[in-house]
């Protein structure tokens, strides 16, 4: 069938050898999406780039400024830009494409990464049937990272044929069988499910904002570093946060949402009809989270244009949902260890 596909069509593509990789492991396979793994393989450049017209190695060539070997951790310098050989390779077929995106300690973190591919007008736009090797662009804009070989920044998530998305009557149906989000208000879908923020306690922390000069943070560490190193914590006043250029805040949503097991869900990064500014650099959302019910959804937010004022209750975000070619055996859970299933207002995995 058309749509997302899921753990088993995943297990059946490294099978035959359409997702290749020296260094695959099963944990890599998610419920709907496969986790991409870095390479030793790295190099500074001067600028990023798309490479529409040729083999992405090939381009480096000509505009690489060092080659970086990262089998030995090394530390990316935050504002400069970076790109890794990812270690799997694909040979698609069967008019399958996909898209890739952030896992979610990279977004919490700030770490801006994106994919490239070989002869590919778009990032992170895995054209249809693609045989080649891929690449991550890695900015880290908060704090300097250590990483090394075996990483997981990214993930990959592969459809055939079509992207089932569900219009906002099929949501309202299956909202009034099984609730997909947990709100006070009636109108929350509208071109998908609507967001909003809680800053609706002046006494408690609502968010936190990413120091400017913090030391070096290893993402293979988890559970290590204390939050006051790296973040400051935030109060709103009288119901309301400023949100300051260039600055990068962690918030979480009003509402818990819940991901059914036979759909996957997908935040937009950037909606300018609430604003001009970009929530969530993940955005993505495996069937079964916050199954059977809900979990707030953490809101990585960042503007670069102006300062603005957010509200408690105010639309920060929108999750489309999409369907899956079959309902998967796996979902998001203890079960496969996932680090957010319950989470509140939640930093990176990095942090005790």
């Amino acid at each position: 069938m058309d749509g997302a596909l899921v753990y088993e069509d995943y297990l059946s593509l490294v099978s035959k050898k359409k997702i290749l990789s020296s260094k695959l492991l099963y944990s890599q396979i998610q419920p709907s999406s496969f986790d991409l793994s870095l390479s030793n393989e790295c190099y500074e450049v001067r600028t990023s780039f798309l490479s529409t017209r040729c083999k992405v190695r090939n381009k480096l060539k000509k505009i690489y400024i060092k080659k970086i070997d990262i089998s030995i951790p090394k530390i990316l310098k935050k504002n400069k830009t970076y790109i890794v050989r990812l270690n799997e390779k694909l040979e698609l077929g069967d008019s399958i494409k996909g898209h890739c995106n952030p896992k979610s300690s990279t977004g919490r973190l700030n770490i801006f990464c994106r994919t490239i591919l070989d002869y590919s007008d778009e990032y992170e736009k895995i054209p249809i049937n693609y045989k080649g090797e891929m690449f991550i662009e890695i900015t880290t804009r908060s704090f300097d990272i250590k990483i090394s070989e075996g990483d997981k920044l990214n993930q990959m998530r592969l459809t055939k044929k079509v992207h089932n998305y569900l219009n906002d009557e099929k949501l309202k149906k299956i909202h009034k069988r099984n609730p997909l989000i947990f709100s006070k208000n009636n109108n929350f879908i509208e071109n998908g499910v609507k967001v909003s923020v809680d800053l609706s306690n002046d006494n408690k922390v609502c968010a936190y904002v990413a120091k400017k000069n913090t030391g070096i943070l290893n993402f293979s560490k988890i559970k290590h570093y204390k939050i006051n190193k790296f973040w400051e914590p935030l109060k709103p006043i009288k119901k309301s946060l400023i949100i300051e250029k260039n600055k990068f805040y962690i918030l979480k949503s009003k509402e818990k949402i819940r991901i059914p097991s036979f759909l996957a869900g997908e935040m937009i990064p950037y909606d300018t009809g609430i604003g001009d500014f970009r929530v969530h650099y993940a955005g993505f959302f495996d069937p079964g989270f916050g199954d059977p019910h809900g979990a707030y959804a953490v809101l990585e937010v960042k503007t670069n244009e102006l300062p603005f004022i957010i509200e408690d209750g105010q639309t920060i975000a929108r999750i489309k949902y999409k369907k899956l070619n079959k309902k998967t055996t796996i979902s998001y859970g203890l079960n496969i260890n996932s680090n957010y299933q319950n989470q509140k207002l939640a930093l990176s995995k990095h942090f005790t």
